[in-house]
């Protein structure tokens, strides 16, 4: 049976190294960030920034097409999405659970504080998984906009600036 683990926090958070620590334990990561660089390249530079969302709805749909059928064939997949309210968790745990995958939802908690450090780090070097630079603005919107997981099954990593602490095992099962 395939492990689908749906990674979800707020640009920053550490989505993308933790998934990229499972990849080289077997499973095969599906990010929408590196696909929109690989297929379209740098926002603002190489397409317009008004055609973002449109891109990556598109993007989206391709990994969520390609997700099921690693589930078919038992693949192990961690979809490095943010996965940022509650409505595209349960949708992606619903079409999960009904092609015979099982899903485990890993939350990484951070405060803005730790955010802002780690993403004026990651803001100096643009590449396919920090596209765009992410400013104070975007980030307060972000995190602002972010529904947290409560009572969702989600594994809760806390993350500080120098990694991440586990703290819970599992909360709301």
């Amino acid at each position: 049976m395939s492990k689908v683990i749906m990674m979800c926090g707020v640009c920053g958070s550490g989505k993308t190294t933790y998934a990229k620590k499972k990849e080289k334990e077997g499973y095969i990561r599906l990010s929408i960030d590196e696909e929109m660089w690989k297929l379209h390249g740098k926002k603002g530079v190489d397409y317009p920034d008004n055609q973002y969302e449109e891109l990556s709805e598109k993007i989206e749909a391709a990994l969520r097409k390609k997700m099921l059928g690693l589930i078919k064939n038992g693949e192990n997949i961690i979809l490095d999405f943010s996965f940022w309210n509650k409505e595209s968790r349960d949708y992606y745990k619903k079409i999960i659970t009904n092609a015979g995958g099982t899903v485990e939802l890993i939350y990484l908690k951070a405060s803005k504080e730790t955010l802002k450090k780690r993403l004026r780090q990651r803001n100096l070097s643009l590449h396919a998984n920090s596209p765009f630079v992410i400013t104070d603005e975007i980030l307060e919107h972000h995190y602002n906009g972010f529904q947290e997981p409560h009572g969702e099954g989600e594994i809760v990593l806390v993350q500080q600036s120098h990694g991440f602490t586990k703290v819970c095992k599992e909360l709301g099962r």
